[in-house]
């Protein structure tokens, strides 16, 4: 008569166990990690869409690093950088309204220049007048000033004559009388014409006027329309007319 098989004891039953659990591999935990997975990448993407996200053009985003770097940008000079501001400047607004500044667009001038937002409030704990954190204040001499008022009299003058967007050149040789009018003489052409070109070379670094060429001609660049109030200048040139009258009736006094 055979003998029925005698049941595992429990220890069997849990070698039985431990053994299953190391050889197996979890084939469950695997499934089930990667259905929750694809639920997380739906409720992420629910269109289901699997296209890389919107990215700036590079064409733009080479544009506004230059616009940038320089504060502004001429059709004249780099063309294909201006156009592509001047055509997406909402969306270079858009790119520049975290940093409180905007995009301006002088169209008929062909120019593009960086300036502060008109909404943007300064921080209330700053002390100075000026507190942009990206925009920094470039102070003018007297001498400079002027400089600035004469130039951009003439070239408003020229734009008159010649119409707008038509580039203004000038000679040292025609501006050095009107610089005398207000500075007066100081009896050396070669001071004089020294003291316009360092006035010139200040200006430059300012984006309003080229170097002067060879042939001693410079152009005036169009920024200058948009650099200082009319009201400003005017009040300038008001001010040194009055104090070359008052030099003038100093020295026809008698001692």
């Amino acid at each position: 008569m055979s003998s029925a098989a005698n049941p595992p004891d429990l220890f069997d039953q849990w070698a039985s166990a431990t053994y299953f659990e190391q050889k197996t591999p979890p084939v469950l935990d695997i499934q089930a990690q990667t259905a929750m997975d694809s639920d997380a990448h739906k409720l992420q993407n629910p269109s289901g869409d699997t296209a890389a996200p919107t990215t700036t053009p590079t064409s733009l985003r080479r544009a506004v690093q230059e616009l940038l770097r320089q504060g502004l940008l001429e059709r004249a000079l780099k063309k294909p950088l201006f156009q592509q501001i001047a055509t997406d400047t909402e969306r270079v607004n858009t790119l520049l309204e975290p940093l409180d500044l905007q995009v301006k667009v002088d169209d008929v001038r062909g120019l593009a220049f960086v300036a502060v937002a008109a909404g943007y409030q300064p921080d209330d704990s700053e002390e100075d007048d000026w507190t942009h954190p990206l925009v920094r204040r470039q102070r003018l001499t007297l001498e400079q000033s002027l400089l600035l008022a004469i130039l951009r009299r003439e070239f408003l003058q020229r734009e008159q004559e010649h119409g707008l967007g038509v580039p203004v050149q000038l000679a040292l040789d025609g501006l050095l009388p009107q610089l005398e009018i207000y500075l007066g003489h100081t009896g050396s052409d070669m001071q004089e014409r020294k003291r316009l070109l360092n006035l010139l070379d200040n200006l430059h670094d300012h984006g309003v006027v080229s170097k002067v060429d060879a042939q001693d001609n410079f152009t005036i660049r169009p920024m200058i329309v948009h650099l200082a109030n009319p009201d400003n200048l005017q009040a300038l040139l008001q001010r040194l007319r009055e104090l070359g009258t008052h030099s003038q009736t100093a020295a026809e006094q008698p001692e």
